[in-house]
């Protein structure tokens, strides 16, 4: 007897339940986003600014997309933003931090 094949997401890492998920696939981007900004600029010294805020603000954004992520596809990249916005967060903040030599210079 011929039967359909059918796709099983209960075994992919990527597993997905076939529904949009809007709100949780922005905060994916921005963390994302937010994640590769903040690690690249930690490199510079000069730019401790922007690498500090935007892996705080990476990280922010990552545990709440963490905290309403649907699906393991989510919750993985959610994880890889939230690991480069924490690494650039730290060594941003080792640099000089949030407010550096903009507050008693």
């Amino acid at each position: 007897m011929a039967q359909a094949m059918r796709p099983d997401p209960g075994h992919s890492l990527f597993a997905t339940d076939g529904k949009p998920h809007p709100l949780q696939d922005t905060l994916l981007a921005v963390t994302l986003v937010l994640g590769v900004l903040s690690f690249v600029t930690a490199q510079f010294d000069s730019l401790h600014l922007l690498s500090s805020w935007s892996g705080l603000i990476g990280v922010l954004t990552g545990a709440y997309g963490q905290f309403i992520s649907v699906t393991t596809r989510e919750r993985f990249a959610l994880i890889i933003g939230l690991g480069l916005s924490a690494l650039g967060f730290y060594i941003g903040m080792a640099h000089g931090g949030l407010f550096g030599s903009v507050i008693g210079g």
